[in-house]
């Protein structure tokens, strides 16, 4: 008996891979089969975790790059360019495959919102689809705003506080930095504005966060786009304390599945935790993106051995090259590592703040683990991010910028101790935990994200079965 079957095709980066993924296992723990079509070059290069296999089965889409990925490329619009082509291509033809199965046709397509084109792909086959944004809602309004006219470019600063519903808390420098920073990285911008070129024929947005999270911003989404679902946290469930799931997960369910970078030795790092005490340290990432200039990077470890704390920093190879000699040897205040199980590492109750550059994946896992922050955004999303951790959640603090775009190291160790160690810690802490049981609550039996997935899962299999005008 055919059971449904969801086809995900995310954007192929780990930030964008690993969200879809998590809930890809929430559908196949409910009942569907879900199949997660990541490019050839990251299938045949990177292994996932053994631990989807049986949840969720792995396919394959080309981006035009299957023996370099978008090293291979000439640059962002190129690699774009030819992901567009070859991916709506392969897609198709992943689709055909499976409508040759009679008993395994895709129902739906759950695509990455930078993506549009697989919608059109889904159109064509008479497919339901599904947007998924990875982003938080936020950010999703602006470029929607910013998209149809409702938000011109480059905002007047008489026209702040914005009179958008939703959007009238933001600055200027909250905004995602392709707007505060005009001209900046123009084929990402017009990537995120693509999104919404056709999101309305979708039959089903949904949201990688907690209603809760954005109130506000969720129901003025939902009034332009009905169908807007949120299904967030997708973090792995062990996180999660998972023993209120009407469907539960395996106890060992702590790996994404992907890793596209190479990962130190998990031991390493908690063993180095576990001999630390209960919130005294500040753990350091900056995702797998960021590139700090030789003075930032400076001023960040001066500030990090200012602040007293013990710290453990993700800093990759290129990165190190830049600190000053033999910084962090024989020093058992920190360590420096090139990478580390972030998820792992946040759980752990030696760390009493994260310091990070505020990706969505990144302040979704603080806010979920109850883990007070310092935001240092460094592009895209990230400033609006930090607005939510510091001005919405009150979960932490953002870093100020001096007049030579350079945070310092006393504002640095500054910014720790009012998370860590003044009186402004405890109501933070005290924040962060009430988020966390937010976060909880939403994706356990009965919550909103629950329902959500539920919601979705019962509109799709009440749909008529697939039609093709192939």
């Amino acid at each position: 008996m055919h059971r449904g079957h969801v086809l995900a095709v995310p954007y192929p980066s780990q930030g964008h891979i690993n969200p879809l993924l998590q809930f890809c296992k929430h559908l196949s723990s409910k009942g569907l089969k879900a199949t997660l079509a990541t490019t050839i070059f990251i299938s045949k290069t990177f292994k996932p975790n053994p631990s989807i296999a049986g949840s969720v089965q792995l396919d394959t889409i080309s981006d035009g790059f299957d023996d370099g990925g978008f090293a291979q490329a000439e640059g962002v619009a190129d690699y774009l360019t030819k992901l567009e082509a070859a991916g709506s291509k392969s897609l198709a033809e992943l689709i055909l495959k499976y409508k040759e199965s009679a008993d395994d046709p895709i129902d739906c397509i759950v695509y990455d919102s930078f993506l549009p084109w697989a919608l059109d792909v889904a159109i064509e086959f008479g497919t339901a689809s599904a947007a998924f944004f990875t982003q938080p809602c936020t950010v999703n309004y602006i470029y929607f705003c910013v998209h149809h006219g409702l938000l011109n470019l480059p905002i007047p600063t008489n026209s702040i506080p914005l009179s958008i519903p939703g959007l009238h808390f933001l600055d200027i420098p909250d905004m995602p930095s392709f707007i505060c920073v005009e001209g900046s990285y123009p084929a990402y911008f017009e990537m995120v504005l693509s999104q919404f070129s056709n999101a309305h024929k979708a039959d089903f947005l949904l949201c990688n966060t907690v209603s809760a999270f954005e109130e506000e911003v969720v129901e003025c989404m939902s009034k332009v786009f009905p169908s807007t679902l949120t299904i967030g946290p997708t973090i792995p469930s062990a996180y999660l304390n998972n023993k209120h799931m009407r469907v539960k997960f395996k106890d060992d369910d702590k790996e994404y599945g992907f890793n596209l970078f190479e990962s130190e030795a998990s031991g390493v790092c908690m063993e180095w935790l576990n001999k630390k005490p209960v919130g005294s340290v500040v753990y350091v990432s900056f995702g797998s993106m960021a590139n700090l200039s030789v003075k930032q990077i400076e001023e960040l470890s001066m500030g990090l051995k200012a602040s007293n704390m013990y710290f453990l920093w993700v800093i990759r190879p290129f990165e190190q090259e830049k600190l000053r000699d033999k910084f962090g040897e024989d020093d058992d205040k920190g360590l420096l590592v090139k990478w580390c199980p972030q998820l792992e590492v946040l759980a752990n109750e030696a760390v009493g703040c994260f310091f990070t550059h505020c990706g969505w994946n990144s302040a979704m896992e603080g806010l979920s683990l109850g883990v007070p922050m310092v935001a240092m955004p460094q592009w895209t999303d990230q400033t609006t991010n930090a607005k939510l951790v510091e001005g919405v959640w009150k979960v932490g603090v953002r870093v100020r910028v001096d007049e030579n775009g350079i945070v310092g190291r006393h504002e640095i160790s500054g910014c720790i101790r009012q998370v860590m160690e003044v009186e402004r810690a405890k109501e933070i802490k005290y924040n962060a935990n009430k988020w966390r049981n937010i976060a909880i609550r939403a994706i356990s039996d009965g919550g909103s994200s629950d329902n959500n997935i539920d919601r979705f899962i019962s509109k799709l299999k009440s749909s008529p079965p697939p039609s093709s005008t192939k």
